[in-house]
């Protein structure tokens, strides 16, 4: 197990190593496994891009971000602009259903809402917008229509998790009361900890997911 000071030194050369990331604007701190992130970025896809960047890291236990959006004069867009444009991106991305989805912004802030009937689609319509330039963040109120959840939803849950990684399936427990879903037990790493919160969310009839397993690496 890494020490704190290993992961710390861990997380900033993964944050310097990223061309996308400014890495000078970023502090780190790690407190037991959990890496807190704080400073001025000047856009939200930025702050996207970093938390993607330290859950890449090895023996991150947990993140807690305290990064504030200033945008750079150059990226600064009118609300209407930007709600214009979002809409054009949600409208041509062929994985997103946009005539479900409504969107607001306020002082660059986006909130997203409707009704989908999957929770990649939701997540995709979270992504196009965040990295538009003018975004300082995003509300994702996007909800999962609701539909009959199979009878056996639990180990067809856990059969996908064998799938992809035998050995770590073995440290989950998945219980399913119709669309909501628990995950307990342990796993090695943040990125596997979110692998495993998208194969649940990727079962027919599931509508929420209660993730409650501790990284252990």
């Amino acid at each position: 197990m890494k020490t704190d000071t290993q992961l710390k030194r861990d997380v900033s050369a993964e944050l310097e190593w990223d061309p996308s990331i400014h890495a000078a604007h970023v502090g780190v701190a790690v407190s037991e496994g959990i890496v807190t992130l704080f400073g001025h970025i000047e856009t939200y896809a930025e702050k996207s891009a970093i938390e993607r960047a330290v859950r890449r890291v090895e023996g991150v236990r947990g993140l807690a971000i305290e990064l504030d959006v200033k945008l750079d004069p150059s990226h600064v867009r009118s609300d209407s602009d930007i709600a214009v444009a979002a809409e054009s991106m949600l409208r041509w991305n062929t994985l997103i259903p946009y005539e479900h989805i409504q969107l607001k912004v306020e002082k660059g802030w986006v909130t997203l809402t409707g009704e989908v009937e999957w929770s990649f689609q939701r997540q995709s319509a979270e992504k196009a917008v965040r990295m538009m330039s003018g975004v300082v963040g995003v509300s994702n109120a996007i909800t999962l229509k609701a539909r009959t959840a199979a009878a056996d939803i639990s180990s067809r849950i856990h059969e996908a998790l064998t799938r992809h990684a035998a050995e770590e399936a073995k440290h989950i427990k998945v219980t399913a009361d119709g669309g909501q879903v628990l995950l307990q037990g342990h796993v090695g790493s943040w990125s596997e900890r979110s692998e495993v919160i998208a194969a649940a969310w990727a079962e027919p009839g599931v509508y929420s997911v209660d993730c409650k397993l501790a990284v252990q690496p």
